[in-house]
């Protein structure tokens, strides 16, 4: 049975402010007690007022210092980037200094890449209302963001509602994805239906790995 207390905070917030205005002014009718049962409501309301202000601020001082952080990193990289091209034109400097300073070593003798040989780890976070954030990292290494040598991204299949898919034919293909994490999308008609995802890898040429296991969430109403 739904539970009658919306799940989303601003329609949880809408719905507790109806509540305790509609008990407050109509405590005797409700056979309340107005000295004993709504002070817990309203300090409780208050608390969470409060609270909920504090997590917004939160977020949005969040949000400015990442694209603080993201702004300080691309004007360091705006000044490493013309010095590097220097280093890399310059016959003075050998592949040693250039493997010893971290910059890339130019291989001349190119390598055959083949298919991709391991398969996404994927996860789902569902706290976001009608949005699934899915992050994949590769088996072989699954605490690193970093994609397999040779791949170009991950592709993301889904299949909404139950039961999961047996195979792959039963999914839809939603997007390759160069860099983790991916943001789905749904419209309010999946709500609380259940996704299920499966990813391969995909190389430079477009060749694939291997499925992923299914990875299941809820979708959030």
């Amino acid at each position: 049975m739904a539970d009658y207390i919306p799940s989303s905070d601003g329609d949880f917030d809408a719905w507790q402010a109806n509540f305790i205005t509609y008990a407050s002014a109509n405590a005797a009718a409700l056979g309340l007690d107005p000295l004993v049962d709504i002070p817990p409501l309203t300090a409780a309301q208050t608390t969470w007022t409060a609270d909920r202000a504090a997590h917004t601020a939160a977020q949005a001082a969040a949000e400015s210092a990442r694209q603080a952080k993201d702004a300080g990193r691309g004007g360091l990289e705006g000044v490493i980037r013309p010095l590097v091209a220097r280093l890399q034109a310059s016959p003075e400097v050998d592949d040693a200094e250039r493997q010893a300073s971290g910059i890339t070593v130019r291989d001349t003798i190119p390598t055959p890449v083949g298919p991709p040989l391991t398969r996404p780890v994927a996860s789902v976070d569902t706290r976001e209302r009608l949005q699934h954030t899915i992050s994949f990292a590769d088996e072989a290494t699954p605490t690193r963001r970093a994609k397999p040598a040779g791949v170009r991204g991950a592709q993301i299949w889904v299949k909404i509602g139950d039961p999961a898919p047996l195979d792959p034919s039963e999914l839809t293909f939603l997007a390759t994805d160069t860099r983790t994490p991916y943001l789905a999308t749904f419209d309010g008609a999946d709500a609380k239906k259940v996704a299920h995802y499966m990813l391969r890898w995909e190389s430079t040429r477009g060749e694939t790995g291997p499925w992923s296991e299914t990875a299941s969430a809820t979708i959030g109403a």
